[in-house]
């Protein structure tokens, strides 16, 4: 048979008989030609090494399909790389793409992804070709050619390293099957789990899972319970599952409390020969009143020439802390403190962070210290960093300190006042010199006994804050330049900064493009300082307004993350070229790492290997992003838990978020924020415009738009999604 190539789509269709036609006809009202096409290409999926010809494709589809047809279609495939024409009228699958190698990303909305080593864009797998692969492995993909006007696909070949994955949620247990009900972004799929591998499980607990096998042709991965958190709705259960939900340790393994409690917490004479003695200097902590974890303290005396020394003393966590010990590696890989809205999972044992490294008032401490001498101005005229031994006099509150600067009566009102002076000229200087000034409220709730929240509060930073934050600062900018600036012609030493990235220049400008309808103006080009002091003045500018918060969280938003690096840029934000963290080792890896380099360093040892701390460095940065994560799950959970009680109650807000499946809106009144879903804007049909953050409709033209006021009542609180939906006011 010679049948003359045609594209499809084309005009010159006039001459097939009307047979044809009418084959078509009937093959399209049982096919669709996407279907139709898809069908043809599954056929050469499944003989990828043969050639067939359009006879063989036509028997393999089975049914009543027009021959002609499949040959007009084969033609189009081979036109878009999908098939390989190796003689005339034969075809091979192309399956001679690139083969590549990257992370495989699962989503519970069947948007799976690949996403290459290489760092170029995400390639869609659908979940047929997924070999259930699960969300983080690494894979090896067979990537598709690529059909003209459709996304890029790939089907994975090979699951290179399994990322082992848990997963939360609650039991449902019936008679002959049991099954973990969970939420998880990552997973579609509820887990079926034996009765024999409940791991004495009850209905309605909420449990973590591990998969253990997911068969090829199976529906639902199967799994078994590792541990039981207790049943849900209770309070620790809620908080320890957020914990587990994203891969943190919510409990401590007792072999490392046990170790913590062998170690020797007697201060002995050859602890305090090798230290700058301060027990007899007035010295005292600020912290939040519900802290019990005080890793520094602030010394003040004048010296004889009139000028200030300025004591920061950090808890030497590294003097009970050995590198390699079980403590340590514990500490490691936690790498921070998680602080949830109504506890703390500390890094280190409770006896080392609110025990024997608590600088707790009347109590000698050993510590790791700079020690500054400063002029009435804040000019630093020395400073030095030395291990030392202190007794706080004092431990303050932020509320408590707060109230001696305000009326200049209290404990320690001299001390507490010229600590202040000083660190308002050094907050003013920072900021002269290019600082970003984002200084935002928090969002807390007073909790009861049973962990529920009654009422929500707004927490912003005061001169008493600012106080200890300026301190802080200042013995980390110079750490960080007593290592990093070396003298010329000498080989800079292995060091962990804390470093931040300038802006991304797009991002700035859609920023800029954004608040210009609330009238304000950002500078996007110019010096970093110009820059810089035009993003301070929006900000001031916003202050008390309605759209403050929105301003303040897109201008974060439009900025880079900050992290650990042995590569030093200098940190924008603060606009220091140096900066590192060594001021809380009770609660963050990296200063641990810090002080223990700095006592290298200053016995004249040998660089560190820099790779090495590199991937500490990455690790640390990574679990401080899911410490962040944790934190804000658990303030979104009980802003739907005391949202629960609102049902029905009508509040003022303002657009917080536009997407294409509706509309956030965060409370004016608690910071409280939800969605009124696409499904109830039922006045017009509404199109998703993203580059101008709004939803247009388009009858109506009625625009609602990122910033706008809206009055919204509470429609419902899903504690198990962590989510409010709200409903448009009438």
């Amino acid at each position: 048979m010679n049948i003359k190539r045609q594209k499809a789509g084309t005009k010159n269709d006039s001459h097939k008989d009307k047979k044809s036609k009418k084959g078509r006809a009937s093959r399209n009202k049982r096919l669709k030609k996407n279907e139709f096409v898809h069908a043809i290409t599954e056929v050469f999926k499944g003989n990828p090494k043969a050639a067939l010809n359009y006879k063989q494709v036509a028997k393999a589809l089975e049914g009543d399909v027009e021959k002609a047809e499949v040959l007009e279609i084969l033609y189009e495939l081979a036109d878009d790389d999908v098939l390989v024409e190796t003689e005339r009228g034969r075809f091979r699958y192309n399956n001679l793409g690139t083969i590549a190698v990257g992370t495989f990303q699962r989503r519970s909305n069947g948007h799976n992804a690949f996403i290459p080593d290489d760092g170029t864009e995400a390639i869609r797998i659908a979940e047929r070709n997924s070999q259930h692969a699960m969300d983080g492995d690494r894979v090896r993909v067979q990537l598709f050619a690529r059909r003209r006007g459709a996304e890029p696909e790939a089907e994975v070949l090979e699951v290179i390293e399994s990322k082992e994955r848990s997963y939360v949620g609650t039991l449902q247990i019936n008679h002959s099957y049991a099954f973990l009900l969970t939420e998880d972004k990552t997973l579609a799929n509820d887990i079926f789990i034996p009765h024999d591998h409940l791991n004495g499980g009850r209905n309605g607990d909420k449990a973590i899972v591990r998969i253990s096998e997911w068969p090829e042709n199976a529906k639902n991965p199967i799994g078994e319970v590792v541990d039981i958190l207790g049943q849900t709705g209770d309070n620790t259960t809620e908080m320890h599952a957020i914990l587990a939900e994203f891969g943190l340790p919510y409990k401590y393994p007792k072999e490392v409390d046990n170790a913590a409690e062998k170690i020797q917490d007697r201060i002995t004479a050859d602890d305090i020969a090798e230290r700058e003695d301060f027990r007899n200097v007035v010295t005292f902590t600020i912290d939040p009143k519900d802290a019990k974890d005080f890793d520094d303290a602030l010394s003040l005396r004048r010296l004889p020439d009139g000028c200030w020394e300025v004591g920061v003393h950090i808890a030497d966590v590294t003097h009970y802390v050995k590198p390699g010990d079980i403590i340590d590696k514990e500490g490691f890989e936690r790498a921070t403190s998680v602080y949830l809205v109504d506890r703390t999972i500390p890094m280190l044992p409770e006896r080392l962070s609110n025990g024997l490294c608590s600088l707790r008032q009347g109590e000698e401490k050993l510590c790791f210290a700079v020690i500054f001498e400063l002029n009435d101005r804040a000019e630093i005229l020395a400073g030095r960093i030395v291990r030392t031994v202190i007794c706080s006099n004092r431990r303050f509150t932020y509320e408590e300190a707060q109230d001696v600067i305000e009326t200049g009566e209290g404990d320690y009102r001299d001390e507490v006042l010229q600590l202040n002076a000083l660190a308002k000229i050094l907050r003013e200087r920072r900021f002269a010199d290019g600082a970003i000034d984002f200084d935002r409220y928090e969002v807390k709730f007073e909790i009861d006994e049973k962990g529920r929240p009654v009422s929500v509060y707004f927490k912003e930073s005061k001169e008493a804050n600012h106080l200890v934050e300026e301190f802080m600062l200042l013995a980390n900018r110079h750490v960080a330049e007593a290592i990093g600036k070396t003298q010329r012609g000498r080989k800079k030493k292995t060091f962990v900064y804390r470093i931040h990235e300038q802006p991304n220049i797009e991002k700035m400008q859609n920023f800029a493009d954004f608040i210009s309808r609330f009238g304000y103006k950002l500078k996007t080009t110019g010096s970093k300082s110009e820059i810089t002091k035009n993003i301070n003045s929006l900000l001031d500018n916003a202050k008390g307004r309605p759209e403050q918060n929105l301003i303040e969280t897109l201008a974060i938003r439009s900025m880079q993350k900050a992290k650990y690096s042995t590569h030093n840029i200098g940190h924008y934000g603060l606009a220091f070229p140096y900066y590192t963290h060594f001021t809380s080792p009770i609660r963050r890896y990296p200063d641990m790492m810090v002080h223990r380099l700095l006592e290298r360093y200053a016995k004249g040892g040998k660089s560190v290997n820099e790779n090495e701390y590199e991937d500490f460095c990455d690790h640390c940065s990574a679990m401080e992003q899911l410490a962040a994560n944790a934190e804000r799950a658990s303030i979104k959970y009980k802003q739907v838990e005391y949202m629960k009680g609102k049902i029905g109650c009508v509040y003022d807000g303002v657009i917080s978020g536009v997407t294409e499946w509706g509309l956030y809106v965060e409370l004016n009144e608690n910071k409280c924020e939800g969605l009124v879903p696409m499904r109830d804007l039922d006045d017009d049909y509404y199109e998703f415009d993203e580059p101008n953050y709004c939803l247009r409709g388009k009858r109506h033209k009625h625009i609602y738009r990122l910033g706008d006021s809206i009055t919204v009542k509470v429609a419902q609180a899903n504690l198990l999604k962590k989510q409010l939906d709200f409903a448009l006011a009438e």
